[in-house]
């Protein structure tokens, strides 16, 4: 399998819970797969995603949003204007996709947390989330073989 799967983990570690998604991102150890940690989603991220033959964005959400690790589909969507240097994944992908005429297949994973307020460890919710996150992004990988072909 020659492929370019791409993961992304973004949020802010400084902020407890918030930090979710740079920790998976850390910890993911698959073969084949291309991790990255960001505070951030940044315009600059667009040329690496355009490389990409899969895409996954990992990040927290709010307890209140879900209990359940979510996992969605995504597509390439400019109805959020990318403002400053921040941008969520679907207009993330839609500037991919109008710099390089190409948005991979992607997925957005959201992990609920408890706790974003100043510090450095997760709670035991957004552990688990941890755990949950990185098998689903397994599981998306296997589910998606057929592209890599």
């Amino acid at each position: 399998m020659n492929s370019n799967i791409i993961i992304i983990g973004y949020g802010n570690e400084l902020r407890s819970d918030d930090g979710i998604g740079q920790k998976v991102a850390k910890v993911l150890q698959l073969s084949q797969v291309k991790s990255i940690a960001v505070h951030q989603l940044t315009p600059e991220l667009a040329e690496i995603l355009a490389g990409a033959d899969l895409a996954i964005f990992i990040d927290a959400c709010l307890i209140s949003e879900s209990f359940q690790v979510q996992v969605q589909s995504l597509s390439p969507t400019s109805c959020n204007i990318i403002s400053g240097h921040t941008a969520d994944p679907p207009s993330l992908l839609a500037l991919t996709q109008a710099l390089y005429n190409y948005s991979p297949p992607a997925w957005w994973i959201k992990v609920p947390g408890v706790n974003f307020e100043l510090g450095y460890s997760l709670s035991p919710i957004a552990e688990i989330g941890v755990a949950i996150a990185l098998q689903r992004i397994t599981q998306i990988i296997d589910a998606n073989s057929n592209l890599f072909h």
